[in-house]
């Protein structure tokens, strides 16, 4: 069966929540990745939106999941933090599982590992109270850096609960080989986010990095998408440089990126 493509939030910056279910479903993509809210972005000219303060948009939100069948297949925002305890974000797991998300993607923000540890811990029994799951992400830049790290982290936390988003772009940067995918238990991929770039980032992680349609960078992305086990949903997440220039421009750039990705896994 072939992996089943999503969109990723960062794909369609800017978009509102159910212009992006609906650009996913004509596209032919099945699930979505959402946060809870977006600020207006300079030149863009999209509006802010909010999901945590618009009750009508969540309906919005569910209605066009419903007549699409689009799902979100992950949440998007959460960080461990010294600032912001687990308990405080309640109410947005709350409204991750009201809109129907499937798991939640989270991060360590950098905190010393056992604190990571125990606030990552407390979020995925959180998720799992509400019937979803925590997919912990790794990167350069963060505390849990590589594969083998955030499956250590996993199992700490319980497999039960937890499960590893695979970003290929983090992967490859930090050292990962597409043998060691192959060799993990499927039940452990949460999610995994695709796009092209350059093997070798800077100290800032891809921060500020071209995260490339799939076939324009330097990453193996045809064996990592094989060594993936098969029907996981692949998140394209590209960076928007046509956002600038409106929504229907963004529109038939996403088009591209989608058109562009099923030619390469083709």
């Amino acid at each position: 069966m072939p992996h089943p493509l999503g969109i990723e939030s960062r794909t369609v910056a800017g978009m509102g929540p159910v212009e992006h279910i609906r650009l996913a479903a004509e596209l032919g993509c099945t699930r979505v990745s959402l946060g809870l809210a977006q600020d207006a972005g300079s030149n863009t000219g999209y509006p802010a939106w909010s999901l945590r303060e618009d009750a009508a948009l969540r309906r919005a939100v569910r209605a066009a999941l419903a007549e699409t069948g689009i799902c979100i297949k992950v949440g998007e925002g959460v960080a461990a933090s010294d600032l912001v305890s687990p308990a405080q974000r309640a109410g947005d797991f709350d409204l991750f599982a009201e809109i129907g998300a499937k798991r939640i993607s989270a991060h360590d923000n950098g905190l010393e590992r056992a604190r990571a540890r125990d606030q990552l811990g407390e979020l995925a029994t959180m998720a799992q109270e509400r019937g979803m799951d925590l997919s912990i992400i790794f990167a350069p830049v963060l505390t849990i850096r590589s594969l083998p790290e955030a499956l250590e982290l996993v199992h700490e936390i319980g497999e039960d609960k937890a499960s590893l988003t695979i970003d290929a772009l983090h992967f490859f940067r930090t050292g990962g080989t597409v043998r060691q995918i192959a060799e993990l238990d499927a039940a452990l991929v949460g999610h995994a986010r695709i796009c092209d770039g350059a093997l070798s980032g800077n100290a800032e992680g891809d921060s500020r990095s071209p995260r490339l349609i799939p076939g324009e960078g330097d990453l193996p992305l045809r064996e990592f998408v094989d060594a993936l086990p098969r029907s996981k949903t692949l998140g394209i997440d590209v960076t928007l440089p046509q956002a600038a220039l409106g929504f229907e421009a963004a529109k038939d750039y996403v088009g591209e990126v989608v058109a562009r990705t099923r030619a390469l896994l083709a």
